[in-house]
Parts: C-alpha cells; sequence; structure tokens
C-alpha cells in the first residue's frame, strides 16, 4: 500500500508544467534571435564550443530533482512495518447504573454526573491498562467494548444518561454477567468489575452472578453512590418539581447499602461508599492497583515505511550529474560526441 504523509506538497507540482512551458519558450526565442544573424547551421560552424543539447540535459536534470524533493516534501510511504507491542496492565469493565433513581442530587451535582466525573478521572489514571462500559437499569448492554483507547471512553462516558434505557429497574446481576462475558480471553490477568449504583429496585441475581465473577477471577467491587437517608429525584421536565407515584407522593430514593456490600462481598471484591468527597476514587485505585498486571495483549499493527532514503539519493545523483555537465563543450574531449 503506497500513501504520502503530507500530500499537500504534491499541490508544488504544478510548477513543474509551468517551468516546461517557459523553457520551450525560451529555446523558441533564442532561436528566433539565432536567425537574424544568418542561417543556424553556418554558426554552428562559427561557434564550436557551443553545445545545442547540454543547457537541455542540465535543465531536465534539475527539473527532476526539483519534482523529486516536491515529492520527498510529501513524505512518500509504503509498504508496511509490523511491531508487536506488549502492554502490561488489568482490564476492567465498568457498569453504570443509569436508572432514573440516579439523577438525585444527595451527591454533588447528582448520582450519575458525580459517577460519571469518577469514571472520568479513574480512566485519566490508566497506564496501558484496557476499559470497557456496561450501562444498566432494568436491562443491560455494553456502551463501549474493552480498549485501550481512553478517549473514545470519555467520549461515551459523556453521552450517557438515563434516555439511552426505558426499561426501569436496577439489573445489577444482568450487568455483572454481561461483565464477565466482556473480557479478552488472555489469562493470568487481572480483572476487575466497578459496579457503580444506588441498589435500589434491586431485580435479584445480583449474589449468583458476583459468586460465578470470582470463581473465573474476577474481583467484583461495588460502589455506592447516594444517602441512605434517600432523597427526591428531579423531574425532567422541571427541576424545581420532583418525580411522584400515582399517588401523587414524592418519590424518595434511597442507597440500598446493605445490598451493595453483599453483592461485592460475594464478588471476592470490596464496598465503597461515594460521597462528595474524593475518597472513594483515591480507595478504589488502590485496591486496582493490586490487581495482578500482565501482558494483557500482543497488538500487531501496521505502520506505513517512510521511503524518503532512494528519493534523495536520486536527488543527489540528479544535481550531481548536473554540475559536472557543462553547458559549453570541452576543448579536451572535442573528438567525443556524446553531447553535441
Amino acid at each position: 500500500m503506497f500513501q504520502f504523509a503530507n500530500p499537500n506538497y504534491l499541490y508544488l507540482l504544478i510548477v513543474i508544467p509551468c517551468l516546461i512551458a517557459l523553457f520551450f519558450y525560451r529555446n523558441y526565442c533564442r532561436r528566433q534571435d539565432l536567425k537574424k544573424y544568418g542561417d543556424p547551421s553556418l554558426l554552428e560552424h562559427l561557434m564550436p564550443t557551443v553545445s545545442r543539447t547540454r543547457p537541455s540535459l542540465k535543465f531536465w536534470l534539475l527539473l527532476s530533482a526539483l519534482a523529486l524533493i516536491i515529492v520527498l516534501l510529501a513524505r512518500p510511504q509504503f509498504g508496511s512495518k509490523m511491531e508487536t507491542v506488549k502492554r502490561s496492565g488489568v482490564e476492567t469493565m465498568i457498569a453504570l447504573d443509569i436508572s432514573n433513581s440516579m439523577l438525585a442530587q444527595d451527591v454533588t451535582p447528582s448520582r450519575l454526573e458525580k459517577a460519571k466525573k469518577l469514571i472520568s478521572r479513574l480512566v485519566d489514571t490508566f497506564d496501558n491498562d484496557k476499559v470497557g462500559m456496561i450501562v444498566f437499569a432494568g436491562e443491560a448492554f455494553t456502551q463501549l467494548p474493552i480498549t485501550t483507547d481512553y478517549v473514545s471512553a470519555k467520549m461515551f462516558l459523556s453521552s450517557i444518561s438515563p434516555s439511552l434505557i426505558t426499561t426501569q429497574g436496577t439489573d445489577i446481576g444482568g450487568a455483572i454477567t454481561l461483565a464477565t462475558r466482556s473480557f479478552t480471553p488472555q489469562e493470568e490477568v487481572g480483572r476487575a468489575i466497578i459496579i457503580i449504583t444506588d441498589g435500589e429496585n434491586h431485580e435479584g441475581g445480583a449474589l449468583e452472578a458476583a459468586q460465578e465473577a470470582a470463581k473465573k477471577g474476577m474481583k467484583v467491587f461495588v460502589l455506592g453512590i447516594g444517602s441512605p437517608d434517600g432523597s427526591p429525584i428531579p423531574s425532567e421536565t422541571n427541576e424545581n418539581q420532583y418525580r411522584k407515584d400515582a399517588q401523587g407522593n414524592v418519590v424518595i430514593t434511597k442507597l440500598n447499602e446493605p445490598m451493595c456490600q453483599q453483592i461485592a462481598q460475594a464478588g471476592n471484591g470490596m464496598y465503597i461508599r461515594v460521597d462528595n468527597t474524593n475518597s472513594a476514587e483515591r480507595l478504589l485505585n488502590d485496591e486496582i492497583g493490586k490487581l495482578a498486571k500482565k501482558d494483557v495483549e500482543s497488538q500487531v499493527f501496521t505502520e506505513f515505511d517512510e521511503q524518503f532514503q532512494p528519493l534523495a539519493w536520486i536527488i543527489i545523483i540528479l544535481l550531481v550529474l548536473e554540475m559536472l555537465i557543462l553547458e559549453r563543450k570541452n576543448p579536451l574531449f572535442k573528438n567525443v560526441r556524446l553531447f553535441k
């Protein structure tokens, strides 16, 4: 495969036909001027050292060198260079609860926004680690497959909102099961499943899913976000109003801390309470840092190989030839008919 790293320089090649046209026009004018002095064939005998072909040859050598210099500036790249990169780190799947209860503001600015900021700062600490994201409410789906592309991870994170899932609930079990299937097949790698939730309206199956993940060598960390005392859920249409149930009562959402602790225990991990400080973030970083780091993947990727060396040598040869060729015939080689 062939490409140019800086193709915009190729626009300079437009000067080549302009120089060619100027060269022929100059030669035409020179011949017309010579005709004023007499028959060109007779004038040639009067100027034995003047060469007809050498100036043209020098021009074409310089023009070829100029064209190749422009191509060189465009950085031609041809073929491929294979490199193997070994990344040493851990694999982390983050499952974020996006049910409506995560809009509660008992954690500033809200449970969901606090969780997203925590994830963003966590991704900033990763170095050669892999991360993936799952969102869940009444059901769970993969928002970002496990990757080392942290820029994409943050981009997907910014677009997360409760509107992504219409089915309400808190299917933690489904999120854990999906996370266990989302890791790479690499063996002996530290793996963590991070569940960020308020644990409300728990649908069951989470303890069994956490135990199954622990059997496979994964640690399940549960970050409980919210207040056990509860908080109303802001209305989507009016920030000054709160959601109400069918009887007209304001809905109060509470952090189900005991359930979160049980899930973390079943998953051989740790329960961490998220509040308005950064203590949860520091504690989680410490725990992930304890996981076994190993070459999580041997990536083979293709990188275009620079091809400037052959062009550079050709340019040098053309310029040297241009300097060696004199415009006038050398009297020492007057019998040599290589260039007239």
